[in-house]
């Protein structure tokens, strides 16, 4: 999202940034500079987005959503009709569906186009976690969640004036599916200014982990790979380690103690902590869109070993500039490779490096975003 407020920004447009201000994400406005606050504009509401167990437990007897019930707020909804009653929008750009609830009040308010940016197809990331869940009442309890979460998802495809897909692939999904409105694929872009080069020194093989740790694809491919991979590693390669890094890190994680498994969590610089490791271990079992770690990682030169689903989106090739590895077999594979040859682990590294260049410059992945605003303008470009 800032990447984007970033390139709009750079290419003379004039943006508004209002966030949601979450337990899971607080941040103090004090955190933010004062420079960024005067150009975006930003503004912040409080809410309180908590899964409270009396309300999720009553939702099983219900066809709404509360993954969406969790995001609707009555003060969130008067700054929404404030902010675009007070000017003339062209684009009201809704981040993810989870603020699509305020469509109505955009609709009374203002004449503006409205773009829904599309992170993921949500719905598939719990049909993903469903199917993998091993426990059949909390199987059936995400299932719920899921149908309820796509019955929302759809809903919203027709009430939007054009949907800008993160990636190709859910861009493809969405039109199979028999979705009308414009739709477009804009992946994440990378301001290559904002990648410094920190003056570190690279540990190899250095395998980590990096990512939100309260995100459940997040916590599920960790648990299965130190379950399924890493005691196979160890045994083969004792004196390797493996770094977990990431915010809200779970207390069973917390409380690991397992051979070679260093729990770090919350970083300070994640370019620069990702710029001291040389490997990348992305294990996502479920997920849609497109992963931002990867594509960070990428563009600091990690090697990345993923599975084909945490890869999903990406123009990536395998052995090329990513591992991708799909079972604990060819985890062990690949990561016997990078121990075992430097030469070609640096090798992909450089490559996908190479790649975040070439086909995730934020300069011109912001250049299509304008386009496809201007076709729903009906402006000549």
């Amino acid at each position: 999202m800032n990447n984007i407020t970033r390139g709009l920004l750079k290419a003379g447009h004039r943006v508004k940034v209002l966030a949601m201000n979450t337990p899971k994400q607080n941040i103090s406005p004090d955190e933010i500079t004062e420079d960024y606050r005067k150009i975006t504009g930003l503004e912040s509401v409080y809410v309180d987005t908590k899964i409270k167990f009396h309300k999720a437990f009553c939702n099983i007897f219900s066809t709404e959503s509360y993954n969406v019930e969790r995001f609707i707020s009555a003060e969130f909804e008067d700054k929404v009709k404030q902010i675009v009653s007070s000017a003339k929008f062209d684009i009201v750009q809704l981040e993810s569906i989870f603020v699509a609830p305020y469509i109505a009040a955009i609709r009374k308010s203002s004449n503006a186009k409205i773009v829904l940016r599309a992170h993921n197809i949500e719905h598939i990331i719990w049909d993903r976690l469903a199917g993998n869940c091993h426990n059949p009442v909390k199987r059936m309890y995400i299932r719920h969640l899921a149908r309820t979460l796509k019955k929302y998802e759809y809903k919203v495809f027709g009430s939007v004036d054009g949907i800008a897909a993160i990636t190709q692939h859910d861009a493809d999904f969405l039109i199979r599916s028999g979705v009308y409105k414009p739709v477009i694929s804009i992946p994440i872009g990378i301001e290559q200014d904002l990648v410094t080069e920190y003056d570190v020194k690279r540990e190899f093989p250095g395998f980590f982990h990096l990512g939100s740790m309260d995100w459940m694809p997040n916590q599920e491919g960790v648990r299965w790979f130190i379950d399924n991979v890493w005691p196979v590693v160890v045994k083969e390669y004792p004196n390797v380690s493996l770094c977990l890094a990431g915010r809200n890190m779970p207390d069973w994680l917390k409380e690991l103690k397992m051979q070679g498994v260093i729990v770090q969590g919350e970083v300070e610089h994640a370019f620069r902590y990702m710029q001291s490791k040389s490997v990348m271990i992305v294990p996502l079992l479920s997920g849609s869109g497109m992963r931002v770690k990867i594509i960070e990682g990428m563009a600091c030169g990690n090697t990345v070993i993923s599975t084909r689903v945490g890869a999903e989106g990406i123009c990536c090739v395998n052995e090329k500039d990513i591992l991708i590895a799909n079972n604990p077999e060819e985890f062990v594979t690949q990561i016997g490779k990078c121990i075992a040859n430097p030469s070609f682990c640096r090798s992909i590294g450089k490559q996908a490096k190479q790649l975040v260049m070439d086909k995730y410059n934020n300069d011109a992945i912001t250049a299509g975003l304008l386009q496809f605003y201007s076709e729903l303008l009906h402006i000549v470009v």
